[in-house]
Order: structure tokens, then C-alpha cells, then sequence
């Protein structure tokens, strides 16, 4: 794996290849429908968008920066369940889980061709449990968190200078239930993400009503479980189902949804002790809204000025201005998702463009991205993927 980054980090700074090695180099990639730049394509300005997506397949796109238009590469994984998809933030490498709810999941690290979208799978690693579902990488120690959804447990794994994939260093199992007996008859956790601070690790438990706060350690990648005489976890309303979370741009707020009441939860972070408060919580769904409520993704914009949150029941997202001293938001904005049943939705690295994985009507949506409004608005473009889930940028 070593000697094939160091080729393709030769090629990324601009090695001429002669058309014999490259055409045989090609041949060792995962071959994508349309693997070429198109004539004239400046790659300065284009970002590649990985779709996960429930019909075992990773699906490749290449996004324009400057205009937003979206070109369709397509299929550069097909021997897996890839539902979520997550990228290095520094290296051209892509990470994907497997998601078995019945049997233990694994994480697929892969390299990516910056010429053509093409991945090249490097190693995989076992996740530590069952129904493998969202991924998110601390850059600062270099770790993956795992969710698995169907054993209620979070993973730490390891990763290497060369973005290959580690050790499966340490894992949490959670207990609980709610009273949605079809739901939430036992734990199932749904994110993981490090805080700011890199001492804790916080899980939305989907099952249990929780989000758990574990520790964490940067230098061992390892997760420690949290204090049994003076638990840490924030307990959420019965019944509600958290699924997502969000840290604000200072690390003073988190922002949570959930799936079940589609509810955003605003929640004042104390770093110190790892504890989190209740500030605000308000419905997503609209005022009126009699249809089956869900909540889906949540991300918080660069600048820290507003929250972006999935409404599944209404097949809409919402936008929300976030006031910097108490945390809280005022809705500003809600917007069709371009297709049913909204599962997740990614913000490319410009902050300009936003992809909205429809998983129902199979497509993925581009709306643009004002950044000094925060504003949503429709392109018209939407892209044919069968069951998109997540979406992961490489430049």
C-alpha cells in the first residue's frame, strides 16, 4: 500500500506519466463507468463526491466547484453494504463500513485516484460490532469512530500516517431502551464524534435516549467508559430517538436531531467535565405537520452561522441562524430536498454545495449554498443512484 501512495502522491503533484503506465496503472482501480476528466476539466476546481449507498455500491461523482454542476463517473465499489462513507480530510482516502445488521461489520479503507475518481481498496478492519452505520474521523489522532447500530456500540480504530487503516483499539457497549417497542427495544447508537477538546467522544443512541459521553484519548485512539457513580450521558425525552450531532464552530454548543420526535435539541457543552445541558428545543417538522415525523442528518456550517437539518417526514431540510453567544437558532428557511425520503445529505469542502441522498426516489440532489445568507436554493439538478445514504467529498 506504502509504494502505491507514494506513486499517487507523485502523480497528485503533477508527474508527467507516459499514456502506456497510465493506461496499466488504470487497470488496477475499481473501473468506474466514466473514469476520465472530461476535455478542458480544470481538477483544480472540482471535488470528488463518494455516494454510500444501500445497494452494495459506492457511487462516484465529480463536482464542480465553481458552478455546481455534477458529473456522473459511476460504480467504484460493488462488494459491499456501504451505507456510510466518510473521507481523510488531508489524503486522497476514502473510508466505508459494512453494514450487516445480523453480523459483525467491518471498515474498507481505499485510495483515491485524483485523476479519475477511482478507488484501489487498501485494508479492511472489523468494526466491533453489528450494523455498522455512521463513521467520522478526529484528524488530530488520526482515529475512525464507528457506530453500530445493531449491537448498540461505538468503535475506536486506529489509523496510520499513510491513511491505511489501523487497529480496532477499543469498543463501548451501551445498554437502555425506550418506549417505542419497535424501535427501541435496546440500544442502538447512530454517531460518534470527538469534541473539540479531544477528551471525550459523545454517541446519540438512537434506542436508548441517550447520548452517551465516553472518554477519550488522542495519543492511544482508546475509548474509556463513563463514570457508573456519576454518569455523564445526556438523557433525552422518552421517545424522541436521538440520531445526529453537530458541534458548533466555537465548541461551546452542540447541536443535536432526532429521528423519532424530530426534534433539534440546542445543548451547552462543558468541556471540563464532559457534561452536556439542555439550552433549546424546538420541532423540525412544520406547524400543522400531521404525517409521520423523522429526522435525518444535521450539520453545522464552516463559519458557525447556521445549523442545516433533514426533515424526512416532509422531505425538506430546514435552515437555522445560530445566535453566538447563547447557542440557540431561529428557523430562516425550509426547503423541498428534490425527491423522498431524505437519508443524509454531505456540504462540499467549499461550503458552496450541498448533496441530498433521497433514498425512497433513488437520487441525489444538488442545492446550492449561500454562504453569507446561509440559504438554500435549488440547481435542478438531480443525479439517478439507487438508495443513497451518505455522500463524502475528496478534492
Amino acid at each position: 500500500m506504502t509504494s502505491f501512495y507514494k506513486k499517487n502522491t507523485r502523480t497528485r503533484w503533477g508527474m508527467k506519466v507516459a499514456p502506456l503506465l497510465l493506461a496499466l496503472s488504470s487497470a488496477m482501480y475499481s473501473a468506474p463507468d466514466h473514469a476520465a476528466a472530461p476535455p478542458g476539466d480544470d481538477t483544480s476546481q472540482t471535488e470528488f463526491a463518494y455516494v454510500g449507498t444501500r445497494a452494495s455500491q459506492i457511487r462516484a461523482l465529480r463536482l464542480d466547484v465553481a458552478t455546481g454542476k455534477v458529473t456522473v463517473i459511476g460504480s467504484v465499489e460493488q462488494r459491499m453494504k456501504p451505507t456510510w462513507v466518510s473521507a481523510d480530510p488531508s489524503l486522497p482516502v476514502l473510508y466505508a463500513v459494512d453494514e450487516e445488521r445480523d453480523q459483525d461489520g467491518s471498515v474498507t479503507a481505499y485510495a483515491v485516484d485524483r485523476a479519475t475518481g477511482a478507488l484501489t481498496r487498501i485494508n479492511s478492519v472489523a468494526s466491533g460490532g453489528s450494523g455498522t452505520t455512521y463513521l467520522s474521523f478526529d484528524a488530530a489522532s488520526k482515529t475512525l469512530l464507528a457506530a453500530n447500530y445493531g449491537s448498540g456500540s461505538v468503535s475506536s480504530i486506529s489509523v496510520k500516517a499513510d491513511g491505511s487503516l489501523g487497529a480496532l483499539v477499543s469498543t463501548m457497549k451501551e445498554t437502555g431502551s425506550g418506549p417505542n417497542v419497535h424501535r427501541q427495544a435496546s440500544a442502538h447508537a447512530h454517531c460518534a464524534v470527538v469534541d473539540p477538546s479531544g477528551g471525550f467522544a459523545l454517541v446519540p443512541d438512537l434506542g436508548a435516549d441517550r447520548v452517551f459521553v465516553y472518554g477519550f484519548d488522542r495519543a492511544t485512539h482508546a475509548l474509556s467508559p463513563d463514570a457508573a457513580t456519576n454518569p455523564r450521558a445526556f438523557v433525552a425525552p422518552p421517545g424522541s430517538g436521538p440520531r445526529h450531532l453537530a458541534f458548533g464552530a466555537n465548541g461551546r454548543f452542540v447541536y443535536l436531531d432526532t429521528e423519532l420526535s424530530a426534534e433539534l435539541m440546542v445543548l451547552k457543552w462543558n468541556a471540563s467535565q464532559g457534561q452536556l445541558t439542555l439550552v433549546q428545543s424546538l420541532p423540525i417538522s412544520s406547524e400543522g405537520f400531521k404525517g409521520p415525523k423523522s429526522g435525518a442528518e444535521i450539520a453545522v456550517s464552516r463559519d458557525g452561522r447556521f445549523v442545516y437539518v433533514e426533515d424526512r417526514g416532509e422531505n425538506a431540510v430546514a435552515v437555522y441562524r445560530i445566535d453566538r453567544e447563547s447557542g440557540k437558532v431561529s428557523l430562516i428557511q425550509r426547503i423541498a430536498a428534490g425527491g423522498e425520503n431524505p437519508w443524509g445529505f454531505g456540504i462540499d469542502r467549499s461550503g458552496k454545495w450541498m448533496l441530498v441522498d433521497n433514498e425512497k426516489s433513488g437520487d441525489v440532489h444538488v442545492l446550492g449554498i449561500d454562504t453569507k445568507t446561509g440559504r438554500l436554493s435549488d440547481t435542478g439538478q438531480s443525479i439517478e443512484i439507487p438508495e443513497p445514504i451518505s455522500v463524502a467529498f475528496v478534492k
